[in-house]
């Protein structure tokens, strides 16, 4: 998948989804992906510093990155770590639907 529809996605399911941290100054969106090899949580959180992505892998937190071409980095890194984790094609269509 393209990195521009994955932005565009993922940009989209944060403004659907988006919970304030509770100074309404920071908002995030997490999305929760179960397989086989074990579970992936992507947080988006959008605040006054900029766009943060905290990547979460059995719930051991893996990277915490500001801004997009950080999170394609350490996503990539997070992938060739955990192999069958990360499936961006699933991860984001499935995310697309639900919007």
């Amino acid at each position: 998948m393209e990195r521009e529809d994955i932005k565009r996605i993922f940009e989209a399911y944060f403004e659907k989804y988006k919970k304030t941290e509770g100074d309404r100054t920071a908002w995030s969106a997490v999305w929760l992906e179960t397989t086989g090899v074990g579970t992936l949580e992507l947080n988006m959180t959008k605040c006054p510093k900029g766009t943060t992505f905290k990547i979460f892998v059995n719930k051991k937190k893996e990277a915490q990155v500001l801004g997009w071409d950080a999170y394609f980095a350490a996503i990539g890194e997070v992938a060739a770590g955990y192999p069958g984790l990360y499936d961006e094609e699933r991860i984001f269509s499935e995310m697309e639907s639900v919007l």
